[in-house]
């Protein structure tokens, strides 16, 4: 698959089954992580692995962090079931740095790109992908539980695994509405 084919075609996989990608094919998607645009070299992201028993410690924190939040039984409940829809979640977090020339904003963009850029590694080797947010990403019980510092941000979950079905091609959208020339 070259690069404009992938650039086209990836789409999101919500329906993800084992096998997860082996170590050979994560190291390939960690390596095209670290690969996006990152001014002044901060590298401001770290990925959390979680796979088999580290599913199961992924969704007690999930848990924990919505109880401390006050949600309710099926709040709960879903959030024990949320890692147990992919053989693989991958935390993606914006390690902030202090700096005079890069501010949060850029670095919280450098770990969003690593994440796209798993997302599609993951998709040219054939595996599927979703990333994911929602209340959790935010949730600051859930980052101390990931030993988080104060400045860091989930910017998502990537769920990665071997696409349960085949999901038809998304019809093309044309960038023409989004365009305007100055």
């Amino acid at each position: 698959m070259d690069a404009i084919e992938l650039l086209l075609t990836r789409q999101s996989c919500p329906r993800l089954v084992a096998p997860a990608p082996d170590a050979a094919q994560l190291k390939q998607i960690l390596n095209a992580a670290v690969r996006v645009p990152d001014h002044a070299g901060l590298t401001p992201w770290e990925f959390i692995v979680a796979e088999g028993d580290g599913l199961t410690r992924l969704a007690d924190h999930f848990v924990e962090a919505m109880e401390k939040e006050g949600g309710d039984e099926a709040a709960v409940s879903k959030a024990a079931n949320m890692p147990m829809r992919a053989p693989m979640v991958v935390t993606v977090v914006a390690k902030v740095t202090e700096h005079p020339k890069v501010p949060v904003l850029e670095q919280h963009i450098a770990a969003g790109c690593a994440c796209m850029a798993m997302q599609q590694a993951a998709f040219a080797l054939g595996l599927g992908g979703i990333w994911r947010t929602g209340p959790l990403a935010f949730n600051r019980h859930l980052h101390q539980a990931l030993g988080l510092g104060e400045q860091d941000q989930i910017v998502g979950f990537l769920y990665l695994g071997t696409p349960a079905v085949k999901a038809p091609l998304k019809p093309q959208k044309s960038a023409d509405s989004a365009v305007r020339y100055l």
